[in-house]
């Protein structure tokens, strides 16, 4: 068949990340490649009972379809839960539910993206939206990041060179890939550059509730007083990925137009899905269920840094995040991650390769190790032979 596609498929490429994922199928690989959580940290007896009693007492609505804009209860619970300590007065009418925050990607690119238009984001970015924003065909202008996050002083300056700039993409907290967290002042500064320069920020959140080391952060949103950030949230990380759940924050006028967006997407996301999510809240308190996954990713990121400690070689770099999935790993100039993981590969463990999380290419010698999903001995057996692989190259 040779079928006339559209122009944007040309740029579009399967994600490296879901395909590397197909290999945590195979039991002896020890993985640690996607952003997986535990799940033998699912509450399954809770959700049983909920899913149970939604079907009971809810099932013909349940089994419906509902508003667009997602399920009232959800929403209602959504500001009181999960944004009320970071915002000042949260309303449900600010809040669209979208199936997990990639499709609040995707929407945003559909959203604000012609061809050829810049768009701003951290380098490196996280693959999952930088895949969805290639779709539209736009011109990535990366910005690099230190200890502290993005580097203010050059995110101005690229906003003195493109004022025509769509938005500004980050992931504040704990970033993915990084593991890097933006300090709460420049996160001010950010919503100060925003509003000088009359551009949006997409702030990604996914991650922003798992603080292994100190205190939930203010969100990038908490410093917005005029409507110029969008935020982006999600359960797939504090609760269960397989429900799909996440939302867009924003303001009414914004979210009007990612409500029309849906609609032609999609009409709305699972009703029932939304119903367990919401009354699962109600009943049990998902902040007693994120500090039990705060607790075993803790010693699972401990266990991840000390073993590269012992058995990587003293020059190679990396991240001690303090939350979050990730920790990046910086190689010599010269090596090139792809390469390494072929021979990890073949000693049974995985990771990503870095050069996918930078949108315009390059910077080869880098990789992302997630700790969140294996078990501590699986963490140690698997890094003392990625150890080994890496031993070779040094």
């Amino acid at each position: 068949m040779n079928f006339n596609y559209s122009e944007r498929m040309q740029g579009i490429k399967a994600s490296e990340i879901r395909e590397l994922l197909k290999l945590t199928e195979q039991p002896d690989i020890i993985s640690f490649a996607g952003g997986l959580p535990a799940p033998e940290l699912f509450p399954l007896d809770h959700i049983k009972e909920i899913a149970y009693n939604v079907i009971q007492d809810q099932g013909k609505s349940a089994l419906q379809y509902s508003a667009t804009e997602g399920y009232p209860l959800l929403r209602e619970i959504i500001c009181e839960q999960r944004i009320k300590g970071n915002l000042d007065n949260p309303s449900p009418k600010n809040i669209l539910i979208t199936s997990g925050s990639q499709q609040a990607l995707e929407f945003s690119g559909k959203l604000f993206i012609n061809k050829g238009d810049v768009i701003i984001c951290e380098s490196p970015s996280y693959l999952g939206a930088i895949n969805a924003f290639k779709a539209y065909q736009p011109t990535f202008v990366e910005v690099p990041m230190d200890e502290d996050g993005i580097v203010i002083e050059k995110l101005e300056e690229v906003l003195i060179k493109y004022p025509n700039a769509k938005f500004i993409y980050t992931i504040p907290d704990y970033q993915n890939p990084t593991g890097i967290t933006l300090s709460v002042e420049r996160r001010k500064k950010m919503v100060e550059l925003a509003e000088k320069y009359n551009i949006p920020i997409i702030e990604d959140s996914p991650y922003g509730e798992l603080a292994l080391e100190g205190s939930v952060n203010p969100s990038i949103k908490s410093f917005d007083k005029n409507g110029y950030v969008i935020q982006l949230g999600t359960f797939s990380k504090t609760f269960c990925p397989g429900f799909r759940i996440g939302w867009i924050y924003a303001h009414e006028d914004v979210l009007q137009k990612y409500i029309m967006i849906k609609q032609g997407a999609d009409l709305q996301c699972s009703t029932i899905d939304q119903r367990i999510v919401a009354h699962y809240m109600e009943k049990h308190s998902l902040d007693d269920h994120i500090n039990k996954i705060i607790e075993v990713y803790k010693k699972r990121r401990n266990t991840m840094i000390d073993s590269m400690i012992k058995y990587f070689p003293k020059e190679i770099k990396f991240t001690h995040s303090k939350g979050g999935l990730f920790t990046w790993v910086e190689l010599k100039e010269n090596m090139n991650s792809a390469d390494i993981l072929r021979e990890a590969l073949e000693e049974k463990v995985a990771f990503v390769p870095g050069a996918s999380f930078f949108p315009n290419g390059g910077k080869h010698n880098y990789f992302r190790l997630n700790y969140s999903n294996m078990p501590e001995d699986k963490i140690i057996i698997g890094i003392e032979r990625l150890g080994n692989v890496l031993k070779k190259y040094y």
